[in-house]
């Protein structure tokens, strides 16, 4: 695909990588280009993210068969009725953060939020883009720590975007606002050192690449934590990964879902037999 991306100065002054994916076909690369050129004229703010911004900041070229455009809830409906006025079939998946557009066997995805409501996409994404040029086009990607925050949560069965989220680390590490970071997970902590210490143990040599700050943090936050009393309500936050991964879990075991109510501890331990 006719893409350039033109490498981006780190701190240490080196060229970061540059790669694009592999469109499936020729149809495949033009109607990205179309689409990428119709949302241009659009003039409705978005970016690009998923495989074109990992390809872009880690060299990794791989197949792909679609486009991952984010935009704000408020614009994502604009961007559907635009390409509908253009003949293009639109779909609204799912209310909660994702529409598609489709031309033929071709679409984009259209995403302003993730599925489990942790993520928004919100003015800091747009301050903190990359400029890059798309098939002749002047677009913006998502930065690495929004793209690291968007992949964090992806954990189901038949896809784990960790190897994504290690390979951002890895080669845009020094791009990486790392208290930005933090602020989008703070409240999931867990799941920001869940990443950190897979990136930690697939690459030994190379973890100086998240800063002894943040560990130590983290790591401060679950000392304190385990000198605390385990919760009272039974929750599974897996749902958050992977509402069908865990079905059982609400169903059969007794566990909250996630934003629902569910039995005390002690109410569940007395119920047992």
């Amino acid at each position: 695909m006719k893409s350039a991306i033109p490498p981006q100065k780190n701190s240490r002054g080196g060229a970061g990588p540059l790669a694009v994916p592999q469109l499936v076909d020729e149809e495949a690369e033009a109607f990205v280009a179309e689409a990428i050129a119709e949302l241009v004229r659009s003039k409705i703010p978005f970016l690009i993210a998923g495989t074109f911004a990992v390809s872009a900041y880690t060299g990794i070229s791989r197949p792909t068969k679609d486009l991952d455009v984010f935009c704000k809830a408020g614009d994502y409906t604009r961007i559907l009725r635009h390409f509908k006025s253009r003949g293009y079939a639109v779909e609204i998946e799912d209310d909660r953060w994702l529409g598609k557009v489709f031309k033929g066997r071709f679409f984009f995805d259209v995403i302003f939020a993730s599925p489990n409501g942790t993520m928004l996409v919100n003015d800091s994404w747009f301050a903190h883009a990359l400029p890059v040029e798309i098939s002749g086009c002047p677009v913006s990607i998502a930065a690495p720590t929004e793209l690291i925050w968007s992949k964090s949560f992806i954990q189901l069965r038949e896809r784990y975007d960790g190897a994504d989220v290690v390979h951002v680390i890895l080669k845009a590490h020094d791009r990486v606002d790392w208290a930005r970071l933090l602020e989008y997970m703070e409240v999931h902590w867990e799941v920001l050192l869940i990443h950190l210490l897979n990136f930690r143990w697939i690459y030994p040599s190379e973890r100086n690449k998240v800063p002894q700050w943040l560990m130590d943090e983290l790591l401060s936050r679950l000392a304190a934590q385990r000198d605390l009393p385990l919760p009272q309500t039974k929750i599974c936050r897996g749902r958050m990964y992977s509402r069908p991964d865990y079905e059982i879990d609400v169903r059969e075991w007794g566990f909250a879902d996630i934003g629902g109510e569910g039995d005390m501890r002690e109410g569940i331990e007395e119920k047992t037999p």
